[in-house]
């Protein structure tokens, strides 16, 4: 049943509308019903039908969505072009230029009462506050989207919960972003729910929480179920302009209908350019797996292609991250003096609140590359900074290995007593419960 406001408003509007138009109860009412019926819905004692509502609109010359609900002929299927406008914006890079589309576009649908359209712009302002990195602000769009999108089917809710999981995860709170994807595709999977483009977001979100909290194996196989998923299109920017503009036309000759549908369509190659930066994950992950192996060479191109995708869709934060990864690879190449200005031009991208996890991987690599240059006091810094980001992420793994870093460079300088202070801390983290204890792996999608 579509939308409407209640019989007495409706009622309301009918008179208006008559007697604007000079008409009396009866001409409103013949051939299909009677004056008193009319008398009776303008009174709002009577709801009337979908087929009474078109037949009143019919004679007053206006459409039954705008009798119906208030709103003006083709509001809705207007909004939602505009929308598309502003997801294509967004999957240029333009994030700023984006939320200001997305901004009005929001006032707009709740001005009208178009939850659907509210949740379509909440999301897209949170992405456009995770490609700037102001995550608070993203988490807080993305939970209002949640809140619009309720009454909807899991499927529909999924952009807004891989949002907030994606916000979480780059404030470093690793367990709980796990937690919010797992407990999704978990219930995705098992409730026989296996909608593609719900998994691919979830699967291809989860790969950067699983590789910082150590749980490789789990991410190697996200990312291959990413790459399964993931939908193929010749030119999608090309096709969803045609889309837009077949929409445009439709809707000029009053085809309402069909123009949502060609949107529908545009909007979906839009979401699918956005995932670029869900792909380049993916690319990342190959490359960290190939450098596990020890093919650094392929290890390099994997990671080389997923920075150049991030750098293309001017996602600051995760191209940083992207660059991380590819200087440790630069270095183990021996491509130090590369890896070195890599990780200086990137650091100023993070902080404690913003990548941090990866802020520290920067730390360490710098002060490894210090310390085979000899340079103790800059290693040392190095070090400590990173010992200090990775307290806060919580990432046990990773402050084991920094602490025996530490603590050999300490050994080595003749500071015993610190080194092994170092040491003990690192033991203390491999022995506690730490980020990569996780429960059962979520159900899987039949493939």
């Amino acid at each position: 049943m579509q939308e409407r406001d209640d019989p007495e408003t409706i009622g309301r509007r009918v008179q208006h509308l008559r007697t604007e138009r000079g008409l009396t109860q009866r001409q409103l009412a013949e051939p299909a019903y009677t004056p008193a019926y009319i008398s009776t819905l303008e009174a709002g004692r009577v709801r009337a039908s979908d087929e009474a509502l078109r037949h009143i609109a019919g004679r007053l010359g206006i459409g039954f969505e705008e009798l119906a609900s208030g709103r003006p002929a083709h509001l809705a299927t207007d909004l939602r072009l505009r929308l598309t406008e502003a997801q294509r914006t967004l999957a240029t890079g333009a994030a700023e230029e984006a939320a200001k589309l997305y901004a009005a576009l929001l006032a707009e649908a709740e001005a009208h009462g178009l939850a659907i359209e509210q949740a379509t712009a909440l999301l897209g302002l949170g992405e456009c506050a995770l490609d700037t990195g102001e995550l608070g602000r993203a988490r807080e769009f993305f939970e209002r989207a949640e809140q619009r999108t309720a009454q909807e089917p899991l499927p529909v809710r999924v952009p807004a919960i891989r949002g907030r999981a994606v916000s979480h995860y780059l404030a470093g709170e690793l367990r709980y972003a796990v937690y919010l994807l797992e407990t999704t595709l978990d219930e995705l999977n098992r409730g026989g729910l296996h909608d593609p483009d719900a998994l691919l977001l979830l699967y291809a979100s989860a790969i950067g929480p699983y590789m910082d909290m150590g749980a490789h194996a789990r991410a190697a196989q996200a990312a291959e179920l990413a790459l399964a998923l993931a939908p193929q299109a010749g030119d999608p920017a090309l096709i969803a302009r045609m889309h837009r503009s077949v929409a445009r036309t439709l809707l000029a000759e009053g085809r309402a209908a069909e123009a949502d549908a060609s949107l529908a369509k545009a909007a979906e190659l839009y979401r699918q350019l956005q995932l670029r930066t869900e792909l380049a994950n993916c690319h990342w992950m190959r490359g960290y797996v190939c450098a596990q192996n020890g093919e650094l060479e392929r290890a390099e191109a994997e990671l080389r292609e997923a920075l150049a995708m991030l750098s293309e869709t001017r996602a600051a934060l995760y191209r940083s991250q992207a660059a991380v990864e590819l200087a440790d690879v630069l270095h183990r190449r021996g491509k130090s003096e590369e890896a070195a200005g890599l990780l200086h031009d990137v650091l100023g991208d993070f902080s404690s609140e913003r990548g941090a996890v990866h802020a520290a991987a920067a730390h360490r690599l710098l002060g490894i590359i210090a310390e085979d240059a000899r340079e103790t006091e800059a290693a040392e810094e190095h070090y400590v900074r990173a010992l200090s980001l990775l307290e806060r992420a919580g990432a046990a793994g990773d402050l084991a290995d920094l602490c025996r870093l530490l603590g050999d460079l300490l050994r080595r300088s003749g500071r015993v007593e610190a080194a092994l202070d170092a040491y003990r801390t690192g033991l203390g983290h491999r022995t506690a419960p730490g980020t990569t204890t996780l429960g059962p792996a979520p159900a899987q999608p039949p493939l």
